[in-house]
């Protein structure tokens, strides 16, 4: 206020330093009452100035004319005109698959440029993509993304979802996280067996298929690839059919009655660090065939009877043997008499009789 009045009283007032956002309006109302106004020019912005700071001067019309100043401070107060702003569209994290429950995947950041409530942000997921939703939680404040179970790359190679972070004041955003799976080597090779072939006979040619199997790794990479490998046989082989099949073979000729039966142990070992193996038992019996003649344990037999014995008596007993098993080996012995023996007897198909009773011969008159 001033004292003086007339023209000696205040008749004007200015800014300084002048500003974009006030102005001051100055006037008279009813009654001849003087009023001074600041008005607001410029829509403010507390993220951009959060103080507007000026002196407001009043001038008289006295001559010399005579001022007062006072300074005038502003504060802009906040209201939620910022949503939430994330530092990546997209936020992509490893994970071994074996990673333990309460693993840290990754964290999310959002900022929000208001202040107080307005700022404060809570993160919550805002769609789940398979079982992500699941698989994983997010501390609402800190924005950590946490496993609460455990993975399984087998099943899921990488899981997708989305985020949302909300501030005080209800504004939010999105952004998307992509988890990959990192795959370890947890899996050990599978071997399925497709045909297989048992008993196998003895006059097999070489090359002939045994067993035909497949073998996969669940894994990946150097994890998921395998070798087959067939331990200590001479007579059996590998050899790779198509893809991932083989094929066991045989290597040279059989003989039952060298080897009626032979074990073979396959085994399948990725290439993991450290490797897992699988091992397949094939039990091949071999099967008989008539590939074995009998033979006499003598090349020749002297034997010596009295005369006039009766019939039937006892002469002497012969043996013989066969390799082979089962009907093979099963042998009948018939009588051949030299054409000698036959005219010194004048009745040579009655001289003697030939019985199979456990390699014995009987003569009979």
């Amino acid at each position: 206020q001033d004292l003086d009045v007339g023209s000696n009283s205040v008749q004007a007032y200015s800014t300084a330093p002048e500003n974009e956002y006030f102005s001051v309006s100055f006037g008279s109302r009813i009654k001849g009452k003087k009023y001074v106004e600041l008005v607001l020019e410029k829509a403010l912005d507390r993220e951009e100035q959060a103080e507007v700071g000026f002196s407001l001067i009043a001038v008289d019309g006295g001559s010399p004319p005579r001022s007062g100043t006072t300074q005038i401070r502003i504060v802009v107060l906040d209201v939620n005109d910022n949503a939430p702003v994330f530092t990546q569209e997209q936020y992509i994290g490893q994970v071994l698959e074996n990673a333990p429950e309460g693993f840290v995947v990754l964290r999310v950041v959002a900022t929000d440029q208001d202040v107080g409530v307005n700022g404060e942000i809570t993160y919550q997921f805002s769609q789940a993509v398979g079982q992500s939703n699941s698989v994983f939680m997010i501390d609402h404040r800190s924005g950590e993304i946490k496993l609460i179970k455990t993975l399984d790359f087998e099943v899921a190679e990488n899981h997708e979802f989305n985020v949302q972070a909300t501030d005080g004041g209800g504004l939010s955003a999105i952004c998307k996280v992509l988890v990959e799976v990192v795959d370890v080597n947890d899996n050990a090779p599978e071997l399925a067996v497709s045909s297989f072939t048992s008993p196998l006979p003895e006059n097999a040619l070489p090359g002939t298929v045994v067993a035909l199997f497949t073998v996969r790794d669940r894994d990946s990479g150097a994890n998921g690839k395998v070798s087959c490998a067939l331990e200590d046989q001479l007579a059996f082989s590998l050899r790779p059919a198509y893809k991932n099949y083989y094929e066991l073979v045989t290597m040279s000729t059989l003989d039952r009655e060298e080897t009626a039966r032979y074990i073979l142990s396959v085994a399948a070992a990725d290439a993991g660090s450290p490797p897992l193996t699988t091992t397949q038992t094939f039990t091949v019996d071999i099967s008989d065939v008539n590939d074995n003649a009998p033979i006499f344990n003598q090349s020749s037999y002297t034997m010596y009877v009295s005369e006039n014995n009766v019939p039937t008596v006892l002469v002497g007993a012969v043996r013989a043997a066969d390799a082979d098993m089962g009907p093979n080996m099963r042998m009948t012995m018939h009588r051949r008499c030299c054409t000698q023996l036959r005219t010194a007897l004048h009745h040579p198909a009655s001289w003697c009789l030939c019985q199979l009773r456990q390699g014995t011969s009987s003569p009979k008159w």
